[in-house]
């Protein structure tokens, strides 16, 4: 190897290893984009402690006639605020609702992290189970776009009816740059999907340039037990719902009958 090639690949492996470095710290803001709250604590929010120290905000509508508890997990950009009408429609659907923000999200305290979500989805799955006594077995964790990548990682790690991933991604960097350039990972749903237990139902639409679909599918053939997909030709991120129509909320509640059938729940 000739000096002047093994000065270039040196000087090649010290920027990998600097945009390695920028990168891990500048994530957090990359990926997060939380806006300022258009709510108050005091306009009827529940206030969760996590296990980091955050206190975050979350909605409770309950529904005495309903099977499950929707465990909602929104996407970036946006707060309970913002999904206060999605969630009533939950509802309406035949559903208990329970909805969380995210640490630094609407009226919740601290900054957007990674474990930070996390501990937020761990803070509502304890309030459901612990204070409105849900049985995990009755509780339909539900992510949309990076809720998605939130509700993945706990449902791989606790007990719960079903899973339903929205406008999901695979993984993090997957969504920048369409590869993993990186040795870290963030929002490694990919990897943790293979960790699930529970029914899986994959909605995504067909026009997605936010999140391609090609993510939706990835996840869908990553997951070997019991799944249903809805994919909605012509949606784009964040009007899936919309696009789909009755076909979404038959989608939904397809789901949920399918997971009282044997060998299905927590």
């Amino acid at each position: 190897m000739s000096a002047s090639l093994l000065r270039m690949l040196k000087v090649l492996a010290a920027l990998y290893v600097l945009a390695t470095v920028v990168m891990y710290f500048a994530a957090n803001a990359l990926i997060f984009h939380p806006h300022p709250p258009a709510y108050r604590l005091a306009d009827g929010y529940l206030a969760l402690a996590t296990a980091r120290g955050d206190t975050v905000a979350a909605r409770w509508l309950p529904n005495p006639g309903s099977r499950y508890t929707v465990l909602f997990s929104h996407g970036n950009a946006e707060d309970l605020s913002d999904d206060d009408a999605f969630l009533r429609r939950l509802h309406d659907a035949g559903f208990a609702v329970l909805a969380y923000d995210y640490p630094g999200y609407g009226a919740s305290t601290g900054t957007p992290t990674e474990p930070g979500a996390y501990a937020a989805a761990d803070a509502a799955y304890d309030h459901a189970t612990r204070v409105l006594h849900v049985p995990p077995d009755r509780i339909l964790l539900h992510g949309r776009s990076l809720g998605g990548a939130v509700a993945v990682d706990l449902a791989s790690r606790r007990p719960a009816a079903g899973l339903v991933l929205e406008s999901a991604f695979s993984s993090a960097s997957r969504v920048a740059f369409g590869f993993r350039p990186f040795v870290f990972e963030r929002f490694n749903s990919i990897a943790k999907i293979a960790r699930v237990r529970v029914p899986v139902l994959v909605i995504h639409g067909g026009a997605d340039r936010v999140i391609p679909a090609e993510h939706g599918h990835r996840m869908f053939a990553r997951f070997a037990g019991p799944k249903r997909s809805l994919w909605v030709p012509g949606a784009g991120h964040n009007d899936v719902a919309a696009v789909a129509g009755a076909s979404y909320w038959n989608a939904l509640g397809a789901f949920a009958a399918s997971l009282d059938g044997p060998g299905t729940g927590g």
